[in-house]
């Protein structure tokens, strides 16, 4: 068969097993909003927290079995990076669009139906998140605050004793505030 005739061939057989496009989505990372642009900057920016919390792993594997000299503050402090990090990913999933769904009934609506179910997600995403929040504020007011009102940050209560405790729960209300109002915006 002549080349031409193969590139004919073949572009029919393409063309006829074609498969049709699906509706289209925005892009991951494509952010639908101003805010959520700036969401997805600060997360790309915090990302560097998992990067920060290897090295400094191993700096620990380092210490402690090339010079047996152990260190008391690097696992607290990989936790807290991590569980930063985890927190933001909230906001910053929601931002990109990325976040988990299941799509067997939105995938058979049609287009009317679609805008409905997207309007239920968004009242749905919003109400739980601002349950949400309220909750991250109350356990975040206990970790802030000693019982007399007055500002203590919870600690650790190792030998290092750092207020991990306190501020990873303000980093985890931040992150639910955030996605409140990503929800409603």
């Amino acid at each position: 068969m002549s080349r031409k005739l193969h590139k004919e061939h073949t572009a029919a057989a393409v063309d006829t097993d074609a498969v049709p496009p699906a509706e289209p989505e925005s892009a991951p990372d494509e952010a639908r909003s101003a805010f959520d642009r700036g969401v997805l900057w600060c997360a790309r920016g915090a990302a560097w927290l998992v990067f920060v919390a290897m090295v400094i792993s191993v700096y620990e594997v380092i210490m402690r079995y090339g010079f047996d000299s152990p260190t008391s503050w690097v696992h607290e402090s990989v936790v807290m990076l991590v569980a930063v990090s985890f927190a933001l990913g909230g906001p910053a999933a929601l931002a990109s669009n990325r976040h988990i769904r299941v799509r067997v009934l939105y995938d058979t609506a049609g287009p009317h139906l679609k805008l409905w179910l997207d309007r239920f997600n968004d009242l749905v995403t919003f109400g739980f998140c601002l349950a949400m929040s309220y909750a991250a504020y109350t356990m975040f007011w206990d970790a802030s605050h000693n019982p007399m009102g007055e500002w203590s940050l919870e600690r650790s209560g190792t030998s290092w004793n750092p207020p991990f405790p306190a501020l990873v729960k303000g980093v985890i209300m931040v992150a639910l505030i955030l996605m409140c109002l990503q929800a409603f915006i």
